[in-house]
């Protein structure tokens, strides 16, 4: 099969990857932002009200998270708006989009956990089953999951029986290298298909996305597999990927010219790419950090500080990660 197949299969097939609840962070293979602090979507949260503030979402928006996994990030901006704005909560609607059972199930437990019957929790299977007037979307670490096709000297790669091989040639994927200036590498599928989906499940939104990537195209292969909080490169002779296949992560760098491109051919608005440290400053992170080491001992802040850290220094996530601001008026 084709590459982009094949990574669809490791994640999202019959018992892939992603198909079930993982733990991530310490207990799992990797880290995310959301697993490192709630301040993470709690400065989405303040983000969410500055917009309701200055007019551009209604107090009755749909606040959607597009692949939730557990539901965390969601979870945390519902709990900061509860502090900075709690009569939100009685006219927000809150939307997941999450395509497997098993996984809406976990959200709606933890959501049930977390918030009782104070808040409810809709779900979608896909953005075509969404229509609504306004909306704002969040995701993280999801265009790196999207399949992508592997091309090198000119063709693209296939898989067989954990081998792959450079011998298919498909001259749309080569227009889409060459648009980018990639002659090896990842290239992205269905981000155009996705854009589009987005453009019309409402009427007026804003969508946030945070991954691992870039604005220009990387000139090598980045796909990689995580492990246990180990990375491996794909084409590491020294690895067994018929084991690690379905039972890892596997993942690439974003291009996100690619997909903002995408989202701009749809008919959407650019507004910015930005590292994920000045992005979240922007947003009032700081802000909020401060309103904490007013209200709690100093221990508490302390650690809450140290995971902001994780977020927001140059070193650690801070400039690795960039987020993509998409807008529809």
């Amino acid at each position: 099969m084709r590459f982009s197949e094949y990574m669809n299969e490791w994640l999202y097939g019959k018992n892939g990857y992603y198909t079930n609840y993982k733990q991530i962070g310490k207990e799992g293979d990797f880290y995310t932002s959301v697993s490192t602090s709630k301040f993470f979507g709690g400065t989405i949260a303040k983000h969410i009200i500055s917009l309701i503030e200055e007019g551009f979402l209604e107090k009755d928006a749909v606040i959607c998270e597009i692949g939730a996994h557990h539901g965390y990030f969601l979870a945390d901006v519902v709990e900061f708006i509860y502090t900075l704005y709690p009569e939100l909560l009685e006219s927000l609607q809150f939307v997941i989009v999450e395509r497997f059972d098993a996984l809406q199930e976990q959200q709606r437990e933890y959501f049930k956990q977390s918030f009782g019957e104070v808040v409810s929790l809709t779900h979608y299977k896909s953005l075509s089953e969404l229509r609504c007037k306004n909306a704002f979307f969040i995701a993280n670490e999801i265009f790196d999951a999207f399949g992508c096709e592997l091309l090198y000297d000119g063709k693209i790669a296939t898989v067989e029986d954990g081998k792959v091989e450079f011998d298919t040639v498909d001259e749309s994927i080569l227009q889409k290298a060459a648009k980018y200036h990639k002659t090896k590498g990842e290239i992205a599928v269905g981000y155009e298909e996705f854009a589009k989906e987005m453009y019309g499940a409402a009427a007026k939104f804003e969508f946030i996305s945070f991954d691992y990537g870039e604005m220009q195209a990387r000139p090598d292969f980045s796909i990689r597999i995580y492990k246990d909080h180990e990375v491996f490169p794909f084409f590491d002779e020294n690895i067994d990927i018929k084991e690690l296949f379905k039972n890892s992560d596997i993942t690439y760098d974003v291009t996100f010219e690619h997909v903002k491109d995408a989202f701009v051919e749809a008919g959407c608005e650019f507004v910015a790419l930005k590292a994920q440290m000045t992005a979240l400053v922007e947003m009032g992170i700081l802000e909020l950090l401060e309103m904490l080491r007013i209200n709690v001992d100093e221990k508490i802040y302390e650690q809450e500080l140290q995971k902001v850290k994780m977020l927001i220094m140059p070193n650690l996530l801070g400039e690795r990660f960039k987020m993509i601001r998409i807008r529809k008026s």
